[in-house]
């Protein structure tokens, strides 16, 4: 796979796996999927 889709592969599984990750820190402090909602979409205003 010389042409970049391994790479690519790896680096989805990575932002995946940091995504689980931060989904889990939000529930452990209490979070409501709302809260996460409402978090992202302002993050992505600013």
């Amino acid at each position: 796979m010389g042409d970049g889709k391994l790479e690519k592969v790896v680096e989805s599984t990575k932002l995946d796996y940091e995504w689980v990750e931060l989904i889990k820190e939000a529930k452990e402090i209490g979070m409501t999927v709302d809260e996460v909602r409402l978090f992202l979409k302002e993050a992505q205003l600013n």
